[in-house]
């Protein structure tokens, strides 16, 4: 089986020492990415650790397809106890860093400790340097990129820096990359700040051989050739779908349809993209470089989830105006999803709906921490009794574009997901609108057949994201291209991310998530029904792994 090699690379920063460790064995049972960062995760956090103390890890790993020249490989993975949900959670990011991490020939990079004062850490093949920048206190993300551009010649590509948001550990704080490319969901950004880490620099010269069947040119050439509608509007192509299905959370998910819906969908985004924009090597170009030269304002984006938080669920009909928060929220290093719910709540709470002076100023106040942003910075699940508003979350969590109380297997996948009401876990939202073959769509109401296809789906999901590919491959790969590119039976590929999912939620167990965290802010018909059905395809009992379902190389890092 096609995994990722190399050895993995421990920075303690207490003491500003390395370590090197052969990881072959679990390369190789887990692939890469967040298979790899999700069973070293659970081999050496323990159980009990404190999301922002310094016994928390954070993993970054890549996957082998990140040394090919095939679309869709442009993706970097990060895993650690999220400060947000208080579980163990992997966010990857696109953009370019993936190829310049592959460079280092290492398979992984962990931290752990604290560092005494504000640090930077360059790895290279050649070695690791450790950088002390206290004038760096309190920079912006692009502040920090030129730093590193005028300092050391290293290119944004090749970086991972967190903004005065990790600094302040706002707890939904993004890990940003290539300046505008975000770790984005679960605060995996605060975590690195509560370390004093600003940024990890990355490059080298040795990246491992990976040896490619044809199958990933035919993969390149249809992705280069293919008029897909994302090429022009990204993701947020499907909202408009969304608003006319009655499935556009809107008004801080108080109403699921938005009056001014075509101010900020995809003709809207279309209207401001000025070039092509992708991540590495990859020809699909998704991405959306805009600007609007009246206003003054350049960014990539918004998507879709970014046009719903700051867009519909804000009262907000003006792209221009989603594009600005955006921007900000790249410049201080937020996962601008959560950061638009979270002004949404306020907005609620002071029934400001569309105020956009207020939200703007609201998203710089939330990353330093200022007045009643550091309240804010906290998130809804634990603020919202505070601003007398619903509590839209699931683990901690809020919620993605793709409306569950629509679309009943989103729903489901939501309250089940390890991560919480995250849309990329299983991305079941696209067989219900659908967005796939009519002959691999389901009726989005109801709960038939939907725990087992949910079950499927997020261990494919687990697969690339440890392979790691794309999610938006999915058009392109199918189960003969995995098994050609990968080496291994299509079972046997998806039995690693099943093993992902597990020890995810083994983990979380062990932290006292349970049945009663698997669960919905609205109800949903059959929804214990399907919460059972899901439970016996996966052989939990109550949300909870018993010792016969885990993997055998499960080991328990709480002594």
């Amino acid at each position: 089986m096609l995994h990722t090699t190399g050895p993995l690379l421990s920075v303690d920063l207490d003491g500003s020492t390395t370590t090197k460790t052969d990881i072959e064995d679990v390369s190789r049972r887990y692939i890469g990415g967040r298979g790899l960062g999700t069973k070293l995760a659970h081999d050496r956090i323990p159980f009990d650790a404190d999301p922002l103390g310094p016994e928390n890890r954070v993993l970054f790993t890549t996957g082998p397809m990140q040394t090919s020249t095939m679309s869709f490989t442009g993706r970097t993975n990060c895993t650690a106890v999220s400060p947000l949900t208080d579980g163990l959670l992997s966010s990857n990011a696109g953009g370019f860093l993936s190829r310049n991490f592959a460079d280092t020939g290492y398979g992984a990079i962990e931290f752990a400790g604290a560092a005494e004062e504000l640090t930077i850490v360059h790895v290279t093949d050649e070695g690791v340097e450790f950088e002390t920048v206290p004038g760096l206190e309190g920079a912006t993300v692009p502040e920090t990129a030129a730093y590193l551009e005028s300092e050391h010649g290293i290119e944004s590509d090749r970086t991972a820096i967190v903004g005065p948001a990790g600094e302040n550990k706002v707890r939904f704080a993004s890990i940003m990359t290539t300046e505008e490319r975000a770790f984005g969901r679960g605060g995996l950004g605060a975590v690195l700040g509560s370390k004093h880490l600003k940024a990890l620099t990355v490059g080298g010269d040795s990246p491992p051989p990976v040896d490619v069947p044809a199958t990933q040119a035919e993969i390149h050439r249809e992705a280069a050739t293919d008029d897909h509608v994302m090429k022009r509007q990204g993701t947020v192509s499907v909202l408009s779908l969304a608003n006319e299905m009655d499935g556009l959370p809107s008004y801080y998910f108080s109403e699921r349809s938005f009056e001014g819906a075509d101010g900020i969908d995809g003709d809207a985004v279309e209207a401001k993209k000025y070039k092509k924009g992708t991540c590495s090597a990859c020809a699909f170009a998704c991405k959306l470089p805009t600007r609007d030269a009246v206003r003054g304002v350049e960014t990539e984006g918004p998507e879709f989830e970014v046009a719903m938080a700051f867009g519909s669920n804000s009262g907000v009909d003006d792209i221009v105006d989603v594009m600005i928060s955006n921007e900000l929220c790249d410049r201080y290093g937020l996962d601008a999803i959560s950061a638009g719910n979270t002004v949404a709540a306020y907005l609620e709470s002071e029934d400001s709906f569309g105020d956009t002076e207020l939200i703007h100023g609201l998203v710089e106040k939330i990353a330093r921490r200022k007045g009643v942003g550091d309240t804010l910075a906290e998130g809804i699940d634990r603020v919202h009794g505070t601003l007398g508003v619903d509590n839209w979350t699931v683990k901690g969590l809020d919620f993605a574009a793709h409306e569950g109380r629509l679309l009943h297997g989103q729903a489901l996948s939501y309250a089940v997901s390890n991560r919480g009401a995250d849309h990329m876990y299983a991305t079941f939202y696209s067989v219900e609108y659908p967005l796939v073959d009519p002959d691999a769509a389901m009726d989005p109401t109801g709960m038939d057949g939907k725990a087992e296809r949910l079950v499927e789906r997020e261990n494919l999901m687990a697969l690339n994201d440890s392979g790691i590919v794309c999610k938006f491959s999915r058009d392109y790969m199918t189960p003969e291209r995995y098994e050609a590119l990968f080496g291994a039976e299509f079972a046997d590929l998806l039995a690693v991310g099943a093993r992902t999912v597990t020890l995810e939620r083994h983990f979380n167990n062990q932290r006292g998530f349970d049945r009663a965290d698997d669960t919905l802010p609205y109800e949903i018909p059959d929804f214990e029904r399907g919460l059972e059905a899901y439970y016996d395809a996966r052989g939990w009992v109550d949300g909870v792994v018993p010792e016969d379902a885990l993997p055998e190389d499960a080991v328990d890092p709480s002594n």
